[in-house]
């Protein structure tokens, strides 16, 4: 089973591949994610290069069932964020997966 990577050791890979403090490494990521945060909440899509599409998509009402009383009920409508990974992380990702490569070099 493959691990997951934390926002943790992101900051710590930035700490030692850009040579900066915790602080400045912590305050990187949180700049980057408070930016993602507030145009997804907008409901504009964000879209980086080389990495993917963060999409915001609208699912209309819809009729559902508590799996737990078997009632029918009626879902709100509601907005859910997905990820389409670009082409080129997708061609990556095949190749690591093919050669057993790890994720964090």
């Amino acid at each position: 089973m493959p691990n997951t990577l934390t926002k943790a050791e992101i900051i710590e890979a930035i700490r030692k591949e850009n040579g900066y403090s915790l602080k400045q490494s912590v305050e990187v990521i949180e700049i980057l994610l408070k930016i993602i945060k507030q145009i997804l909440e907008s409901g504009e899509d964000v879209m980086i290069s080389g990495f993917g599409k963060f999409q915001v998509k609208y699912k209309r009402e819809r009729r559902g069932r508590n799996p737990t009383t078997n009632k029918d009920l009626i879902l709100p409508p509601r907005r859910m964020v997905t990820f389409k990974c670009s082409g080129k992380l997708r061609d990556r990702i095949k190749i690591c997966d093919v050669h057993n490569e790890s994720y964090i070099k």
